[in-house]
């Protein structure tokens, strides 16, 4: 498969700011072509600077988004919609800077947000989101931009949980920037087949994040990596497969994704050698 590989800076910190830059050395050297940059700030993170140190290392960026409480398109609260769409812009904003097509992540409510809702309260918030998507949708398209969004699991999002509902999230959207990720680590929890959901996605898959089904180094769990391969080739994927771990030296990110404990000796050796096996795997 004609793929690129690179790796999310969450393996490392959070959040990413200006000099965090520090670490594309080291991406580069491990053997990635991509880094994927998770824009939990907009306001710390000079575009400029970080595109120069991009190009100096020859790396391909992805902005990823990061949901909280106050970036609900789902939101009750119609400030938060506004906040969200204000946000959703600066990430378009650093994809202009750094030339790249899209703005990635479980952009349609809060991650973490899971209820019990009735099923007229269940439609009532698809439909806030759809119509809010939509808004964002004609956004980057006008920029020529597009939006990966990202299926959650159970424990993160009680919207949007297998490549089924994202692409009917898609195709209720209804505009052609809206476009599908997906996640291994989620689709190891929610999907009875990894090729079966990745032909679901189909030509709308634009992005793929990868980890273990325990958030560990590919290669080392449980995950059905023939299954996902497959899958890739099925719909002869041609774009970037990133790996997304994260490090639990940070306690707000610990405390958002769960993460108490290393998953590897250290985040580098989780990296490299989460990277030697996705070569084997995809190449």
């Amino acid at each position: 498969m004609d793929v690129s590989f690179g790796v999310s800076t969450w393996v490392w910190l959070s959040p990413f700011k200006t000099e965090s830059v520090a670490l594309l050395p080291k991406i580069k050297e491990m053997g990635f072509d991509v880094v994927e940059i998770p824009v939990e700030d907009p306001t710390i993170i000079d575009g400029k600077r970080v595109k120069e140190a991009l190009e100096k290392y020859d790396l391909k960026p992805v902005v990823c988004g990061a949901f909280g409480p106050s970036r609900d398109l789902t939101s009750k609260d119609p400030t938060d919609h506004q906040t969200c769409f204000d946000y959703l812009g600066a990430l378009m904003d650093l994809c202009e800077i750094w030339e790249t097509d899209f703005v990635a992540g479980p952009m349609y409510s809060a991650v973490g947000k899971t209820r019990m809702l009735s099923p007229e309260d269940r439609k009532a918030e698809w439909e806030l989101a759809v119509q809010n998507l939509r808004k964002v949708a004609q956004k980057a398209g006008e920029r020529g931009l597009e939006l990966a969004i990202e299926p959650l699991n159970r424990f993160e999002s009680d919207l949007v949980n297998t490549t089924e509902d994202v692409l009917r999230m898609t195709e209720d959207i209804g505009h052609p920037a809206a476009k599908i990720m997906v996640d291994g680590f989620h689709m190891s929890i929610e999907e009875r087949s990894l090729e079966e959901a990745i032909k679901i996605a189909g030509d709308k898959l634009i992005h793929v994040q990868v980890s273990e089904n325990y958030r560990g180094t590919p290669g080392t769990g449980q995950t059905d990596w023939e299954s996902f391969r497959r899958g890739l080739e099925a719909i002869n994927y041609q774009g970037y497969v990133n790996i997304e771990s994260f490090t639990s030296d940070n306690q707000e990110l610990a405390d958002a994704v769960c993460i108490w404990k290393p998953f590897a000796d250290d985040q580098d050796q989780l990296a490299r050698e989460g990277l030697t096996f996705l070569e084997k795997t995809f190449k």
